[in-house]
């Protein structure tokens, strides 16, 4: 059994507000290694510690304490915060809503519907679509009409577009590119006059012609609900307003005589807001059909067929008389623009 004696227990300091106590376990008789433990503490006075808040002058903030003590919740409130606001910013200003841009009418207003027209009961050629050429004048076309009056923003991203075609094609490409599309649209025209024609042996020779025949399979279930053609590829003359224009077709749609304007793209335009101006351009053609002596009956519907190259169904977008109106109006306010920047006096 080991025995170890504590040799002594010596109280080596203190000092004030400091105990430190120093245990010593000397060797005991027997050599080995040794055990020593030595513990200090520190213990505080119970001096009163200051107060730093009880040095505030309580008279001076008495007014700022009562404020922030006597409210359970925040103090602050939506009219406070306005108080603070309008000290901090002053006093916000105060807009008046924006007034609704009015309606614009055409100085010049010639109804859509010719009431001066007088229909034939019967006419004997109408089997056989009218077909008049185009006569070179001084008359603005539809076509140049809408291209001078495009809004800003339709000339800022015809122009985007345009620069980046330029930028993957160049400049000679994008002219080639240009160019293959209005030989395209040319051609799809001609076979579509060549099936209302029933020429079986020119709609043969153009169906088998690659450039075209993604198309002509667009408008296959179109065709089927269009009959009676009254005008193919005809000039029409606005005799009251001065304008003239090319239209694509006259017929029956589901039983509608309808101003047809055929469009092709390579990416699908499923509504009629996709086709921007186009509405506009047929009805500046019932318009002007309906005032041309040349043609004996009046059309208050039009159709915007869109057919795809890659022969996807093609979309057919009817424009009913309600809507045929709006767009007359719109086109009105365009020919009237269009005759104030080239005939200023």
């Amino acid at each position: 059994m080991l025995l170890v004696r504590m040799k002594f227990l010596q109280l080596l300091s203190r000092k004030p507000g400091k105990l430190e106590m120093l245990f010593q376990i000397p060797f005991c008789q027997k050599q080995f290694p040794y055990m020593c433990l030595a513990t200090s503490a520190c213990l505080y006075s119970k001096k009163k510690k200051v107060n730093s808040y009880e040095q505030v002058d309580q008279e001076k903030y008495k007014n700022l304490v009562y404020s922030v003590t006597s409210y359970k919740t925040s103090a602050q409130t939506p009219e406070t915060i306005f108080e603070e606001d309008n000290l901090l910013y002053g006093p916000p200003d105060k807009h008046r809503p924006p007034v609704k841009a009015e309606t614009k009418t055409p100085k010049n207003w010639v109804p859509l519907i010719n009431p001066n027209k007088r229909i034939p009961l019967l006419n004997s050629d109408s089997n056989l679509p009218v077909k008049i050429a185009l006569q070179k004048t001084k008359m603005p076309s539809v076509t140049r009409i809408l291209q001078q009056t495009i809004s800003p923003q339709q000339a800022f991203y015809l122009e985007r577009w345009k620069q980046k075609m330029i930028l993957e094609l160049g400049k000679d490409g994008f002219a080639e590119y240009t160019k293959n599309l209005f030989l395209q649209g040319e051609l799809f025209h001609a076979a579509l006059e060549s099936i209302f024609l029933s020429e079986e042996m020119a709609t043969k020779e153009q169906r088998e012609d690659i450039t075209i025949s993604g198309y002509l399979s667009s408008v296959q279930h179109v065709l089927k609900d269009i009959s009676e053609v009254k005008a193919l590829e005809s000039a029409v003359q606005h005799e009251a307003l001065q304008y003239l224009g090319l239209v694509d077709c006259v017929a029956k749609y589901r039983g509608q005589l309808c101003v047809i304007d055929w469009k092709t793209s390579e990416k699908p335009k499923p509504s009629l807001k996709n086709t921007f101006d186009n509405p506009l351009q047929v009805a500046a053609y019932i318009g002007a059909i309906n005032h041309d002596a040349n043609y004996d009956f009046q059309v208050s519907c039009g159709l915007i067929v869109v057919a795809y190259k890659n022969g996807s169904p093609a979309h057919p977008h009817f424009m009913d008389p309600g809507l045929c109106s709006q767009y007359w109006n719109k086109w009105l306010l365009r020919l009237e623009e269009y005759m104030d920047r080239n005939n200023p006096n």
